[in-house]
């Protein structure tokens, strides 16, 4: 069925879902008054929860599915199920949608490529290989025989988007209520914007190919080049593998700890070398390829950083892992994160935010779901006293998707339980970690 645009029914079928949750936990109560297994009936319900997520986000599409894709990267602050049937939920958002019948689709490729586009292409699969949030992505056969992707871009999807963005803004706005710090129209205008960028799949082209010869002939990365790109059709190189998610469900100890230091690295290093930070962490962007590479994919959301990472978000970073308050008031201040004539209790702030310095801390870190469900569990708490002070930190607009990017890293290097080098890598690689030469 075509793609859902109205944005009063996009919202109440977003809106269904924790109606639904909450009639499951009445009914939860109510079978076991009459002597039903409680646990059992916890288990189906939260199974049942979290199916009806992954089909309600996916159905939608759009913001709503990018929402839940980028859940799927902290997938462990959901409460923990022996099942794992949020995580399996999640995990199915990355890289196993359900995607538009072909008859949807197919007048964008002959809008695109012309009225004749199948002349292109040896063959073409018409069922889809993959589906994201903005379009669906079809194995080909290119015309001079090179295996592809082509990623076909969903119709009234853009409508779609701008709907869920202007939701989400009031959100956010009523959020502001509470976290009255929280400069919301400029975070708001960030995301639109990079929102916007990824509908036109010329961009994505363009930055995707940028990676692609930064990365050429690379012993541990590789990007698929760009074939061809137009507005709404993106062709590149096939890439084959194993998905990351894959490689956290059933890989070995090493392929782990290989895959999440690549993973690591590959994100503090690629502004400095292409001038580009890819903003899009879920593992269906990534793959462990045969040779031991690492696979990237996706170049919708991507921040241009000419100067590479930001000197700020480092120095902030570093001084979390000092406990001088000078210090840490100092960073803060100069990256924008305090307002200015603003007070804050910064001794507090170092308590309350210590956890997420810990990585910091060490030359090499075990990150696991554990670990990341206790430090959220603690700093999310509103009866932590400290918790008042965070909420007065604000985080300038420039830095949003910098720090989505290192609260997803974080998320899917716990997912994957890798154990990597941390503090060496941000030492050599962070702009502004490293403490200044004497």
């Amino acid at each position: 069925m075509p793609l859902e645009t109205s944005r009063l029914r996009r919202s109440l079928t977003i809106a269904g879902l924790p109606a639904r949750a909450t009639g499951r936990a009445l009914a939860l109560q109510a079978r076991g008054l009459l002597g039903a297994d409680r646990a059992a009936l916890r288990e189906q319900a939260r199974a049942a929860t979290a199916a009806d997520t992954r089909a309600t986000l996916g159905g939608l599409k759009g913001g709503a599915l990018k929402l839940g894709q980028l859940l799927s990267t902290v997938d462990a602050l959901f409460p923990a199920d022996p099942d794992d049937s949020w995580q399996a939920a999640l995990g199915a958002l990355q890289e196993r949608n359900p995607g538009l019948p072909f008859a949807e689709v197919a007048p964008v490729l002959a809008a695109e490529l012309g009225p004749h586009w199948t002349s292109h292409f040896r063959s073409f699969d018409e069922e889809p290989a993959a589906a994201a949030s903005i379009g669906q992505v079809h194995a080909a056969t290119w015309s001079d025989g090179t295996p592809v992707a082509v990623k076909v871009q969903y119709p009234g999807v853009a409508e779609a988007i701008a709907n869920d963005v202007r939701s989400l803004a009031l959100a956010l706005r009523a959020t502001a209520l509470v976290a009255r710090g929280m400069a919301m129209p400029p975070l708001i205008a960030e995301l639109r914007t990079r929102l916007g960028e990824e509908l036109d799949y010329r961009t994505e082209g363009a930055h995707q190919q940028a990676f692609a010869d930064a990365y050429a002939d690379d012993r541990r990365y590789w990007v698929p080049p760009v074939l061809h790109a137009s507005r709404e059709v993106l062709v590149s190189r096939w890439m084959d593998g194993i998905g990351l998610a894959e490689v956290a469900r059933d890989g070995r100890h090493d392929e782990r700890d290989h895959l999440g230091a690549a993973y690591q690295h590959f994100f503090l290093t690629s502004p400095g070398r292409v001038g580009l930070l890819h903003t899009d962490p879920h593992p269906g962007n990534f793959r462990l390829l045969d040779d031991g590479r690492m696979g990237v994919l996706d170049f919708g959301s991507v921040l241009v950083m000419p100067g590479g990472l930001p000197p700020t978000f480092g120095g902030l970073i570093r001084a979390m892992t000092r406990t001088d308050p000078a210090d840490v008031e100092h960073a803060l201040r100069s990256g924008g994160f305090i307002a200015p004539g603003a007070t804050l209790e910064v001794e507090k702030l170092i308590d309350y935010l210590a956890p997420f310095s810990e990585p910091a801390r060490h030359d090499v870190f075990t990150f696991s779901r554990d670990w990341l469900r206790a430090q959220f569990g603690r700093v999310n708490d509103p009866r932590n006293p400290d918790f008042l002070v965070a909420m007065q930190l604000t985080i300038p607009a420039e830095q949003l998707f910098t720090h989505r990017l290192w609260l997803g890293l974080v998320g899917v290097l716990c997912g994957l339980g890798a154990t990597v080098p941390v503090r060496p890598e941000l030492e050599a690689h962070l702009p502004g970690f490293a403490p200044p030469a004497r």
